[in-house]
């Protein structure tokens, strides 16, 4: 049944949180998107659920580019059966964040922010989850905590010097400055495209011999024309040896090269949080380490403990999104409420 437009209501709150001994049905970890879909969920099943979140509510969003436009429709990112409106044919950044909130007030979330997972201890049941500032019993965990907030790091010499960054959120401290981007998948294709736009100097650095692949095809063909016509210059089959605060040492085909650069950013992708996983007991298998799951119930190989969204893929990151991955939380939900009402 289709849910009524959201209306205002008190934002969810950031709780002082002292152990509690309110058993809940269910924690779930991250409030991102997916994250919000399982609370909505397990509202809609009937279940006592409460969310923890080590940021601001949809903390992956908030890193995104400022005006950024979303590959998906509104109709795909949509939660809880809540419509996203839009502007525009895809919805911005902006318009996701405020959707996002107001599906979360509307529904009256209980939703801890600004608190880290530590740990899990116990069994299904009986869990007790440990932050940095408490302890809650719960029945059952849910893990939605994505992948973005842990850069893949090229480790080279240099790559913590304050000229240099992992993320990428607008292109105006790069005008009239000399940029070097290392990538050559969407994000790094569209912050070389909107840097050049305003103003900056732009090159890019990719390990292969092409732009990937994988890069919208509206947005391939522009870059890889910029890089033709010269307003953009590329090293392909090149690696970083080194930064350095007004240059950069590459290693090319033709053999190792200085480049004058003010600022890079290492677009090279993100992971999920393994030390987080590890120390929660989950398993991986295969080179991409993905967590081991139950595909239809998304339990992992610890019982009563359950993975929805992106963190599902492990390395391969551009596995899951927002518009597949939001179908985990009525799996999880409908099995832990099949669950609950057999041992009843």
């Amino acid at each position: 049944m289709k849910a009524k437009q959201p209306d205002r209501a008190p934002v969810p709150r950031i709780m002082d949180t002292t152990r509690t001994e309110t058993v809940r049905d269910v924690i779930i970890v991250g409030a991102g998107p997916i994250g919000l879909a399982c609370a909505v969920e397990a509202k809609q099943a009937g279940l006592d659920a409460l969310g923890i979140e080590k940021g601001a509510l949809t903390n992956s969003l908030l890193g995104y580019p400022t005006g950024m436009e979303f590959f998906s429709t509104p109709d795909l990112i949509e939660i809880g059966g809540y419509p996203l409106i839009a502007r525009g044919y895809k919805p911005l950044r902006e318009e996701a964040l405020d959707y996002y909130r107001r599906v979360a007030e509307v529904e009256k979330l209980d939703v801890h922010l600004y608190e880290q997972v530590i740990r899990a201890d116990g069994e299904t049941g009986a869990f007790t989850v440990v932050t940095n500032k408490g302890a809650y019993p719960c029945r059952a965990v849910v893990i939605a905590t994505g992948f973005y907030d842990i850069p893949n790091l090229i480790d080279v010499p240099g790559e913590d010097l304050p000229n240099v960054s992992h993320y990428y959120k607008e292109p105006y401290p790069f005008s009239g400055q000399k940029l070097a981007i290392i990538g050559a998948k969407n994000s790094a294709a569209l912050a070389a495209l909107d840097c050049l736009r305003h103003g900056a100097e732009v090159t890019l650095v990719i390990r292969g011999p092409e732009v990937g692949p994988s890069v919208k095809y509206w947005i391939r063909p522009n870059l890889i024309n910029r890089i033709e016509d010269g307003s953009i210059t590329a090293y392909f089959n090149t690696t970083i040896k080194e930064i350095r605060p007004a240059s950069l040492l590459l290693d090319t085909p033709e053999g190792e090269r200085e480049i004058a650069n003010d600022w890079t950013l290492a677009l090279t992708g993100y992971r999920p949080n393994y030390a987080l996983l590890e120390r929660l007991g989950i398993a991986f298998e295969g080179p991409a380490r993905k967590p081991v799951y139950d595909p239809d119930t998304m339990e992992t190989n610890r019982p009563g403990l359950y993975l929805a969204g992106t963190v599902c893929g492990g390395l391969n990151t551009s596995e899951w999104f927002i518009e597949n991955g939001r179908v985990h939380a009525r799996q999880i939900m409908q099995h832990l409420a099949a669950r609950d009402s057999v041992a009843a």
